[in-house]
């Protein structure tokens, strides 16, 4: 599939670019219709809303506020009701707006008005959902409203389509995330060129998984949230899909292979790893549904479409861009230097392959060597990093943002403090009690007589079932709110000895979270279960995906430790412009982890099986966990790094569930990336050694082949080129004596084990080669260390002396 791509680079390009703007048009005319739906069966507040909905069924348009406040006098005063009252009028004839109630018509508006008189709110009503009305009309709205202000008269307005026009524009952060990522890829790649690939991929993945999911609001319930979040993680992984596939490329062109052959080459190997990695992301997502919260069910159709289009973006597009650009994917200081025959396969065995293998051997082979030699100190101090980051999580506290949360400067804040101020704190969440049967004067009485209530207003009576509105002293994000709904609930109502429920925004929000805190332990059981046999299947051990089990868990606590400090207990909100502390939204630990287990899977892949690799060749796991967090963990952190700079930028949403989801999920990669994969997972490989690799035979036997590798013969000219042959020599060491009992192990240049024998007494070996080419030959001995280089075979036997030093350590040639 890779070669067919990029020998038809224009039509597979020409495909989906057409695809793009044929998806983006047909979404465009069809317009969005998300829906947010709370469906909670068998909760008290559900059955209170079906009541509500059979006996005064709602309009379908959203309720909004218009508040104002008076500095001296009353908001009854003439001079205030000839500036508001006009502008109220103006409103009610607005095409869209459905009605307005103005506190100054009769005495049903007088209950509008606060006790001292200096506040008073109207309600007014449009035709159409928040997300359907349009963005002129509300500004319009808004307008009007605001230019009755004047010296000591204030006004603000609330609600959910108020809030619309708050946002920033729609794409902001994303771009921020972009061109961010932009600059991390050009310091990484040094190309302008090469920097453009990641990003085109993960803008026609997006781009894609966006308008599609456009299309399927208007065929099943997806929220308004699932847009934003599929933006979030489809960037990320496109971005870092499309990194490890041209990296890979890059190396290819830079060791001496032609740009059609490297680019097959690395699609046939990271391209595999990047499948299996976007698959296990779309499990992780997938477990959300689990929960059976059909809320999320729409979050996992808009993030996995997105992921699968990224993935095949990668697989497909990637590879017709790479046909396109050709030798331009380096920079042209490596052109120069390709030309100049500067990274030959001759020059391999002394140079180690050019300016990225010279880099790896560097800084990352160094930090390498130093967790092998001091496991224990570094799993230690990264365990206490994780660990103090993890406290805060002890309090967390599941709810629901509301627009107390929104920044200090929004007109909608500031129109839910003038609100708090003059009816109470409670009036932004008031209680709905619904009776249908009972003694409802009596129910009345003992709700009225409750701490905790502020107001208790019951309405006429339809259809047998009457709602009693119960204003609480308390904020609606408060716990006393929480304590008074289970008051209501499991004392007031059956002393009262009526048949009624609990209804109301605030306490749909705490059943939510209550649900949602009760399933959680079967879904994060769930999702560590499913990481579990898909590493023990891949990596034929149980140690390994108990390992990357723990670390999930870690990883998942630490960042909701941040996550806590930062959104619930207000550090650094007004430094990020977040607006006020408050719970912790109570979908966001189910999409967190479900993100957050997919990305860490990716990272455990990645690492793992290039240490999978090396053990399988050399059986020496001190090795195998050295080489492999050498050679991962550049491209790893650049990943990681990229990511959190995607993440971030959805603070500037406007959402405050993406931005929570934002911030969550930065720090979740980066203490995963830089702290787990690169310290603790590898000091904890190197202390428990060869058990790392443990399997038992008889489930060895049992358990199916996955390979994320590609088979050797897919990679390489076939072996009938020439003739069979030999590479023989002497293992000494750097004062001549020999080495007895090395192990010397022959590889394919794509990391085969073709053969491998022991030295003799004398220092001499001989390993069979199957024909002419080039070879790795890996030499390991203790206490010695090991060497690896390779070897150019011609038409006959190649003699190859090594000669290995005390303590040497060359983690990566």
């Amino acid at each position: 599939m890779a070669r067919w791509c990029y020998r038809h680079r224009l039509v597979v390009l020409i495909l989906w670019v057409g695809a793009l703007f044929g998806v983006g048009f047909s979404a465009s005319a069809a317009g969005t219709n998300y829906a947010n739906v709370f469906s909670l069966p068998d909760t008290d507040s559900k059955s209170a809303y079906d009541l509500m909905q059979k006996a005064f069924p709602s309009t379908s348009g959203d309720t909004d506020t218009v508040v104002w406040k008076v500095d001296g006098g009353s908001v009854k005063d003439q001079a205030v009701r000839t500036r508001v009252q006009p502008a109220l009028d103006k409103i009610a004839k607005m095409p869209g707006v459905g009605a307005v109630a103005s506190p100054y018509a009769g005495a049903r508006g007088a209950t509008q008005i606060s006790g001292d008189g200096k506040i008073a709110y109207a309600q007014l009503t449009f035709t159409k959902r928040a997300n359907e009305v349009p963005k002129d009309l509300v500004q319009n709205v808004v307008d009007t409203a605001q230019n009755a202000e004047r010296g000591g008269l204030r006004v603000e307005l609330g609600g959910q389509a108020i809030q619309r026009i708050q946002e920033p524009p729609q794409g902001l952060s994303e771009m921020v995330g972009i061109v961010a990522a932009a600059v991390v890829l050009f310091l990484a790649f040094g190309s302008l060129f090469a920097m453009l690939l990641p990003i085109a991929i993960a803008v026609f993945g997006v781009g894609m998984g966006l308008f599609s999911t456009q299309l399927l609001s208007h065929t099943t319930d997806v929220p308004d949230i699932a847009p934003l979040l599929a933006s979030l993680i489809g960037l990320g992984v496109g971005i870092d899909y499309a990194l490890f596939i041209v990296t890979r490329h890059r190396r290819g062109i830079q060791r001496g292979m032609d740009p059609e052959e490297s680019a097959v080459t690395a699609l046939n190997t990271s391209g595999r790893a990047v499948l299996f990695a976007g698959g296990t992301v779309c499990i992780a997502l997938a477990g959300m549904l689990v929960t059976r919260l059909r809320f999320l069910d729409g979050v996992v159709i808009g993030t996995s479409l997105t992921v699968v289009l990224s993935v095949l973006a990668a697989t497909t597009l990637l590879p017709a861009l790479l046909g396109l650009l050709g030798p331009r994917v380096l920079s042209r200081r490596q052109r120069r230097r390709l030309a100049a025959g500067g990274t030959s396969r001759s020059s391999e065995a002394e140079s180690g392959g050019g300016p990225e293998t010279e880099k790896a051997s560097g800084l990352a082979a160094r930090w390498s060597v130093n967790v092998q030699k001091r496991p224990r100190r570094i799993a230690a101090l990264a365990l206490v990093v994780m660990a103090v980051l993890a406290i805060p999580v002890l309090s967390l506290r599941l709810g629901a943002t509301d627009q107390g949360n929104d920044d200090a400067s929004t007109t909608t804040r500031k129109a839910y403090d003038l609100l708090a101020e003059g009816f109470g704190p409670g009036f932004n969440g008031p209680l709905q009690v619904v009776s249908v049967s009972g003694d409802t004067a009596t129910l009345v009485k003992g709700i009225d007589a409750t701490p905790g209530v502020a107001r208790v207003a019951p309405l006429p009576p339809a259809k047998g079932v009457t709602v009693i509105q119960v204003v609480p002293t308390t904020s609606p994000q408060s716990k006393q709110t929480d304590d008074l709904i289970d008051t209501l609930r499991n004392e007031v109502i059956p002393k009262a000895g009526a048949q009624a429920h609990v209804g109301g925004v605030t306490a749909v929000s705490k059943d939510f979270a209550s649900v949602t805190g009760d399933r959680l332990p079967l879904f994060i059981a769930t999702i560590i279960g499913l990481g579990f046999l898909l590493l023990l299947v891949a990596f034929r051990s149980l140690v390994v995906p108990l390992t990357a089990a723990l670390m999930n868990l870690i990883a998942a606590a630490a960042s909701f430790g941040v996550l806590v400090a930062v959104f619930q207990w207000g550090w650094g909100l007004d430094l990020l412009g977040l607006g006020k502390e408050g719970p912790i939204n109570a979908f966001l630990p189910v999409i967190m982890l479900s993100l957050l287990f997919g990305l860490s899977m990716d990272y455990q892949v990645f690492l793992v099986s290039r240490m999978h690799e090396e053990w399988v060749h050399t059986r020496d796991n001190a090795r195998a966990v050295r080489v492999g967090l050498a050679e991962t963990s550049r491209v790893i952190n650049s990943a990681a790094l990229i990511m959190v700079c995607v993440f971030l930028a959805f603070v500037l949403s406007g959402d405050s569930g993406a931005a929570m989801a934002g911030v969550g999920l930065a720090a979740a990669v980066a203490l995963d990336a830089f702290i787990l994969r690169t310290a603790l997972v590898p000091a904890a490989m190197h202390l428990l050694g060869n058990s790392n690799w443990w399997l038992p035979g008889w489930l060895e036997r049992r358990l199916p082949h996955l390979a994320v590798e590609p088979k050797e013969e897919a990679l390489e000219p076939p072996a009938a080129c020439g003739p069979a042959s030999a590479v023989h020599g002497f293992i000494r060491t750097s004062d001549g004596e020999p080495v007895d009992g090395a192990s010397v192990t022959l590889l394919s240049s794509g990391g085969r084990q073709l053969d491998r024998v022991t030295s003799l007494a004398d220092g001499s070996y001989i390993v069979s080669v199957p024909a002419p080419g080039t070879y790795l030959l890996a030499t390991t001995a203790a206490p010695y260390g090991s060497r690896a280089a390779h070897v150019v075979v011609a038409e006959g036997p190649v003699v190859f002396d090594v000669e290995l030093a005390e303590g040497e350590v060359d983690a990566v040639n």
